[in-house]
């Protein structure tokens, strides 16, 4: 008997706007293995928790505001790390797919691998997947360990597959001031971005402390009290940097 595919669902938000193309419904998966110490999701670390619900369930959800999606918009499915539930992904994105809806993957790629049997599934994701957005925390090896305590070598690795198989990404990158901001990150990440065929957009996310009180709701230290979000100008230097326009 085939088991029945089942996620651990978060949250769900009806009209995201910032998560991919055009209005978005999207869905927050439970689980992430990174702990970024500006996370502002620290309720979606545990593995544990959540509501369990088939792809089924929340394709019927999602097409409910199908509506409003227009031309650009359609389903993204995000985080905690929603790799960590790729047969779940897989298969609400293949329903979605015959419904002509399109499909997006926000990622910060720490649980991919091109080792087998992830990488065989991680290859038939692809094929329902129209836009992957790829979080890069930091180009650096030493200071993402630091940030997220996990290495980031699968991650860039993650990317360079994306591009070898044609398909598109957003790069995404958090702006925290004395974390991710110097001069050599910045332009260490332009030159691995410039490597890469397939990227369609390159985001600056301003760092925020709107999660903070999650942190204190869970009992946790908050690594970054003290941190100010980037001012608009040290926003621009970074996408200067990037060579994105102002």
């Amino acid at each position: 008997m085939e088991q029945k595919i089942t996620g651990m669902i978060h949250s769900t938000e009806s009209f995201g706007s910032a998560d991919g193309p055009g209005v978005r419904y999207i869905v927050f998966l439970q689980g992430c293995n990174m702990r970024c110490k500006y996370c502002h999701n620290p309720d979606t670390w545990a593995r544990t928790g959540g509501t369990e619900k088939t792809p089924e369930e929340v394709l019927s959800a999602a097409l409910r505001y199908r509506k409003y999606w227009g031309k650009n918009g359609g389903i993204t499915v995000s985080g905690g790390e929603a790799l960590l539930q790729i047969a779940f992904v897989t298969e609400l994105f293949r329903l979605a797919k015959e419904q002509g809806v399109h499909t997006t993957l926000d990622t910060s790629g720490n649980p991919f691998t091109e080792e087998q049997p992830f990488y065989g599934r991680f290859e038939k994701l692809m094929q329902y997947t129209d836009l992957f957005l790829l979080d890069i925390k930091q180009i650096d090896a030493g200071a993402h360990k630091a940030l997220t305590g996990q290495d980031n070598s699968n991650i860039l690795a993650m990317a360079k597959c994306l591009s070898a198989h044609r398909k598109d990404m957003w790069i995404r990158h958090v702006l925290v001031p004395g974390y991710t901001d110097s001069y050599e990150q910045l332009t260490g990440l332009k030159r691995f971005i410039d490597t890469l065929g397939t990227v369609r957009r390159v985001e600056i996310l301003p760092y925020h402390t709107l999660g903070v009180f999650k942190w204190k709701e869970l009992g946790l230290s908050y690594a970054l009290d003290g941190v100010e979000p980037p001012t608009k100008e040290q926003i621009d230097r970074a996408r200067n940097i990037l060579g994105l326009e102002p």
